[in-house]
């Protein structure tokens, strides 16, 4: 069987191959924050034990239990509020303004999670951009795991998470209540797309899209991935296109093509030199 130290090793570079997330020296407690439950469940008496188990087998289903476990973010509605007002208040206006004759938009989130970023966005469409019922509307969301979109596909939140950060309004406008948990509404369901992927493999076919949200996710990637992720989001971010990062996070010193640009209280991205659509 593993030591603890080699099982704890085996994890970072399963999970660095499998996703290229850097899980650093001095992160242990995370790890077992996340497989104890796994160990448990499958009866194995430790992570050692249920590591021990996988090592030296090609990938397979416990592999991917434990990938999928490791890189799942937190998230919560209105993360951090300010993206969202400097969405609100200034991104989407003039975007809308310049698509008014196309009438169309799409906007993707690269990493869904649980599916809160996506369902804000759609619930501030509905909220406060009423002329979009008569527009094209797609927002894309993907995620590496496939566990985790299953779950946001539904909509159902415990109201532990229904707390964190979702205005009363916001509860009785879109959401119904399903037993112990609350379910949001399927207008605001069928505005989204739920799509597996993995950031750092071979993108399946993205439509240009207007805006990309992909927050708090670059810092977990060295600098390289970090390089060739945005490289990608340039192939798909439409001339005007705008792009919004976490607040630790920059493509300053890793990708020169982008320029930060102020937004309310926020900040967000686009391409140098580029004058947008009319």
């Amino acid at each position: 069987m593993l030591t603890e130290v080699d099982a704890m090793q085996f994890v970072r570079d399963l999970v660095r191959r499998q996703s290229a997330i850097v899980l650093d020296q001095g992160k242990e407690y995370l790890i077992e924050a996340r497989l104890g439950p796994i160990a448990r469940e499958r009866g194995f008496e430790s992570i050692a034990c249920l590591v021990s188990s996988m090592h030296g087998k090609p990938f397979g289903e416990l592999h991917g239990k434990v990938v999928e476990a490791m890189t799942t973010n937190e998230t919560s509605f209105f993360r951090d509020v300010h993206p969202f007002e400097a969405l609100r208040h200034v991104v989407l206006p003039g975007i809308l303004a310049k698509r008014a004759a196309i009438r169309r938009l799409t906007i993707w989130c690269g990493a869904a999670s649980s599916g809160q970023e996506p369902y804000t966005i759609a619930m501030l469409l509905r909220e406060h951009f009423p002329e979009l019922k008569d527009w094209k509307v797609k927002i894309i969301a993907t995620d590496l795991s496939a566990a985790v979109l299953l779950r946001a596909k539904e909509g159902r939140y415990r109201q532990l998470e229904i707390n964190r950060g979702l205005p009363a309004h916001y509860l009785i406008r879109y959401f119904e209540r399903q037993g112990a948990e609350w379910q949001i509404k399927s207008e605001i369901r069928e505005l989204i797309e739920f799509r597996e992927l993995n950031l750092i493999e071979a993108w399946p076919l993205i439509p240009e899209v207007a805006i990309v949200f992909l927050r708090n996710v670059l810092i977990y990637f060295d600098v390289e991935t970090k390089r060739q992720i945005l490289a990608g989001v340039r192939g798909v971010l439409a001339p005007d296109g705008v792009l919004f990062l976490g607040g630790a996070e920059t493509t300053m010193n890793i990708d020169a093509e982008f320029e930060r640009i102020e937004a309310a209280k926020s900040s967000c991205y686009r391409m140098r030199g580029k004058t947008g659509r009319t």
